[in-house]
């Protein structure tokens, strides 16, 4: 058999860099010596036959690499695993969402089978189950996916899904809050807290101090201060907002220190830390600036607040916290007022204003058109100080519109100061807004809600729906309401909203085809409810299971 002759081999002198530096460049910008084949391409040819040649003696020059060591086996976890039926809802629930096209349009009245995930998971961590092995790699993805779902996720999963996360860095996000996993030292082990701490990386660092700080919160900060002055700005930062956790007055030495922090940032985290801690010694010279700011005044027999804000930022105001530079468009003077106020503790407000509560200070008519600014700041003291008394005192009536209110009329401010509220009050005072005003301002109100919702503000929920309906309103519009009722309504309610499921005549006046939405719409609102009462069943321990 005939042989075509084989091209010159590339000298043994080329060195591989100049074969690439050659494809790369081309034959003509870069030539080899090698001789070339005949034809047009025949220095190209050429030097992919030299690569070739190359290839095979690099590779016939390897020698075989050692085998990586196995990953340690996964750690046991003695949970036991849901029933059977709760799995398989599982799987479902993970496979729908695997297979969401994620595309709008109209959702028919068929469940969100997604959006029912953090409720199962909530179920079975609340019964002590563990995630079945094989439902671990969906179960990360999920929360990858989705950081709502993370929490509930990761407890779920337990530390066979933290080692499995530890292998895969797509998964690496469930390294960060992984207190007590077994991917971190018992926080007794001090020996290994301090390894890991000195030698760790920085996602296994924050779950560290945090697993740390939950057992012992003085313990965390001593393992803190150990290395501060070494860390860099942007990690200090994050290690300090973990004092939040079980801040008391233990951490006001650190804290005081770190008022002269060389980040901008971290000494305006630890100044609002240390203001929320009223017996500081920076809320006490907080105090001391708002009180000489803030002051009662009589007009005849009418009392009044008056108010001067301050006309300088001194260099002590500036290292207590206060921002000299105000933002576009806002006011020095109003811009200082506000953080001195909001900075200072609240109970030094009675004493100033002859004993009165809050309720009878904030209902002062305030001088010269400072009122909004003044409490504006309560409002975010309140929350800052976690007062209910100020709380209920700066969201008054919840009849009254949120513009004639005795607080803020920003309902993302409203609803931080619910927050401070114990949970029944809060869904009570939401449900008399909704009564008053309808769904319209609502929806952030209704996130700080615990779910599921009391029946006084279900049924007002469900009630100020059906007055939107029958008044041939957009069912669009209230959407995200709707998606709202599918997961917080009682799961015992669908009974009684089975009548709304229907669709009645439209008033001459309603958008078109608006009924049928409506309808559809409460036919899958009472669908999701009773696939929610099916998954509880689902989850409550069988003995013979």
């Amino acid at each position: 058999m005939s042989r075509t002759a084989a091209a010159p081999a590339a000298p043994v002198s080329v060195p591989w860099e100049e074969l690439v530096t050659s494809a790369l460049l081309g034959t003509d910008r870069r030539p080899l010596a090698v001789a070339p084949r005949p034809g047009p391409d025949g220095a190209a040819a050429a030097l992919l036959d030299a690569a070739a040649v190359h290839t095979v003696r690099r590779r016939a020059g390897l020698l075989p690499a050692p085998a990586a060591p196995r990953p340690a086996p996964a750690p046991a976890d003695p949970r036991p695993v849901p029933p059977a039926a709760a799995r398989s809802r599982l799987a479902q629930l993970l496979a729908d969402r695997a297979g969401a096209s994620g595309g709008g349009g109209r959702r028919g009245a068929a469940p969100d089978l997604t959006e029912l995930i953090p409720q199962w998971l909530a179920t079975a961590n609340r019964h002590g189950y563990r995630a079945p092995d094989a439902v671990l790699p969906a179960l990360l993805e999920a929360a990858r996916a989705r950081t709502d779902l993370r929490p509930g996720a990761l407890t779920f999963a337990g530390p066979r899904g933290l080692w499995l996360a530890g292998l895969n860095p797509d998964w690496r996000f469930a390294l960060r809050g992984a207190s007590g996993s077994a991917l971190l030292p018992e926080v007794t082990d001090r020996e290994g807290v301090r390894r890991l701490w000195d030698e760790g990386l920085f996602a296994e660092r924050i779950a560290l101090l945090a697993a740390v700080r939950a057992h012992d919160a003085e313990a965390a900060r001593a393992l803190l201060d150990t290395t501060w002055s070494s860390e860099r700005a942007e990690d200090r930062l994050m290690f300090i907002d973990s004092l939040r956790t079980g801040l008391s007055g233990a951490d006001e030495e650190f804290l005081e220190r770190a008022l002269a922090d060389r980040s901008r940032n971290v000494r305006a985290t630890a100044a609002e830390l240390l203001s929320a801690l009223p017996s500081s010694a920076l809320a006490g010279r907080m105090a001391v600036r708002a009180l000489s700011c803030v002051s009662p005044g009589l007009t005849g027999t009418e009392p009044f607040v008056a108010v001067e804000a301050p006309h300088e930022c001194d260099a002590e105001m500036q290292r207590d916290g206060v921002v000299a530079l105000p933002p576009s468009g806002r006011g020095e003077r109003s811009w200082w007022l506000g953080q001195l106020v909001e900075s200072s503790p609240l109970s030094v407000w009675p004493g100033r204003f002859a004993g009165r509560g809050a309720r009878e200070i904030v209902a002062l008519p305030v001088a010269d058109g400072w009122g909004e600014e003044l409490h504006a700041a309560w409002c975010r003291a309140a929350v800052r100080q976690r007062d209910p008394a100020w709380a209920r005192a700066l969201l008054g009536a919840p009849s009254t519109p949120p513009s004639h209110g005795p607080g803020t009329a920003s309902l993302a401010e409203r609803s931080k100061l619910l927050a401070v509220l114990p949970a029944a009050e809060r869904a009570e005072w939401v449900a008399g807004f909704i009564a008053a005003h309808g769904l319209s301002e609502a929806f952030q109100l209704l996130g700080v809600c615990p779910t599921p919702w009391a029946q006084p503000l279900g049924r007002s929920v469900v009630d100020a729906l059906d007055i939107a309906r029958d008044a041939g309103s957009y069912p669009w519009s209230f959407s995200g309401v709707m998606g709202l009722a599918e997961r917080c309504l009682d799961p015992a309610e669908a009974d009684r909203l089975e009548i709304l499921t229907t669709t009645p005549d439209e008033p001459e006046d309603a958008s078109p085809g608006a009924n049928g939405y409506w309808s559809e719409a409460f036919q899958r609102l009472v669908s999701t409810l009773r696939l929610r009462a099916a998954m509880d069943e689902e989850l409550t321990p069988d003995d013979g299971e």
